[in-house]
């Protein structure tokens, strides 16, 4: 009984209505180009009917259903355990083709990439490989309940576990994941934070969902009390056998990899978005905006406007910049974890330098900065070459201008500039944050 008032209040979308890709995605993209393509494809799916899923703003079990079928959660996986074996830049550009389509499904996307591959940066060799064949033999999706203005999830431990107690005001995907990352600090350590992996499943982890923000609606972005969440030490990742930060292994400007990376993650979603809404608007004007009758240069078709052709073409014009800085942004993730992380051991990890972390950050910020502004002018002035029908609810042309507003917010973009700034003005790379 109890489940069915759940499932009364909390509706879910039906993972029955994309059934019919568990077959038809069955065998994997073998390289770049085709796992590129697989994600176009699930964008198209999804783009179908967008605007109503996000109306409806049902859980996304369905959505995160089609993922699983697609494949696109094991990109980034180890091959021999079933996974796609791709860099971090495919990585991103595929997550880049969802967003346009559905912002929030790009997101989902996003954050599973990010924490299914949290042990090969801050794990010991033995977690990364244990957690990646747990993950990608059993097709997990996982969700995160890491953020680190929250510092109410706290630790306590013994011999043979450390228990999570606490509250986090925002998580992603949890509600719909098979596991979820959890990151807190020890009681009366805060400087020591500790990472895991634990089954959602369970009485400990207590949903609010109380997610009901204007945009990223499918986001399962709420709220999430933690009560008596244990993990067995083994499981604490970077953590030696002596329950200590081994900083040795975990080099700790190697695991401060985990920023940037993260950071790299929402810009792509960021880019998806704006390219979806210019995608969006150029088909609805050339289908339904009227040119305007009064300007004493008249013209029968919008697309001999000059005003409209001259919006058009700067947006179109400063997302491709846009776009050239963000996957300059992943290349450069690709040379730093193929340098310093393709060792079986761990051993390259050691090398890794505060510079070289540094520059790739400032080509993140870079990158942030100019994605930000970019994003939010093409979201919000499409209206201006659409023309008044186009802002009717049942278009839903304003998703993408409220997506992309909501996660823009996530950590003030000024401070992007000012670190960008400094390494113009100073020659300084910025010391590793929660953000940086």
């Amino acid at each position: 009984m109890a489940d069915n008032i759940q499932a009364q209040v909390h509706p879910s979308s039906d993972p029955a209505v994309y059934q019919e890709f568990e077959a038809k995605w069955a065998t994997l993209p073998t390289d770049a180009e085709g796992w590129i393509q697989r994600a176009r494809d699930v964008g198209a799916v999804l783009g179908a009917d967008a605007a109503e899923r996000e109306k409806a703003n049902k859980s996304p079990k369905a959505e995160v259903a089609l993922l699983k079928h697609s494949g696109l959660t094991k990109v980034l996986g180890l091959a021999k355990y079933g996974g796609g074996g791709q860099p971090w830049s495919v990585g991103y550009k595929a997550i880049r083709e969802v967003a346009k389509a559905d912002g929030s499904i790009g997101m989902l996307l996003g954050y599973h990439l990010l924490w299914s591959t949290t042990a090969n940066v801050v794990g010991s060799a033995e977690q990364a490989d244990r957690f990646q064949k747990l993950i990608l033999e059993n097709n997990y999706f996982i969700g995160g309940a890491v953020n680190p203005r929250d510092n109410d999830l706290k630790i306590t431990y013994d011999d043979e576990k450390f228990t999570y107690n606490g509250f986090k005001h925002f998580n992603t995907g949890g509600v719909v994941s098979d596991l979820t990352v959890l990151e807190g600090a020890i009681d009366g350590r805060p400087e020591e934070h500790i990472f895991a992996f634990v089954p959602t499943a369970q009485t400990g982890i207590q949903f609010l969902h109380n997610w009901d923000n204007v945009g990223l609606r499918l986001t399962e972005s709420g709220s999430v009390k933690i009560e008596n969440v244990s993990a067995p030490w083994a499981d604490a990742l970077g953590w030696d056998a002596e329950k200590k930060p081994d900083l040795a292994w975990l080099g700790i400007n190697f695991g401060s990899l985990l920023l940037p990376t993260i950071q790299l993650v929402f810009i792509n979603f960021y880019l998806g978005i704006a390219h979806g809404a210019l995608d969006f608007a150029k088909s609805y004007t050339v289908k339904n905006t009227r040119a305007w009758p009064f300007g004493g240069d008249n013209k029968d078709s919008p697309t001999d406007e000059f005003y409209i052709l001259a919006t058009y073409g700067n947006f179109f014009a400063h997302l491709r910049a846009a776009e050239t800085l963000v996957d300059r942004a992943g290349a450069e993730a690709d040379i730093l974890y193929n340098k310093y992380g393709s060792s079986a051991d761990g051993s390259a990890r050691a090398g890794l330098t505060p510079r070289e972390r540094g520059e790739w950050a400032e080509w993140v910020a870079s990158a942030k900065v100019v994605t930000t502004d970019t994003g939010l002018r093409v979201t919000a002035g499409v209206f201006e070459v659409t023309g008044s029908r186009a802002t009717a609810s049942k278009v839903g042309l304003d998703r993408f201008w409220r997506d992309l507003r909501v996660h823009t917010l996530h950590d003030p973009v000024a401070y992007k500039n000012r670190e960008v700034g400094r390494y113009l003005l100073l020659d300084e790379v910025p010391e590793p944050t929660w953000y940086t």
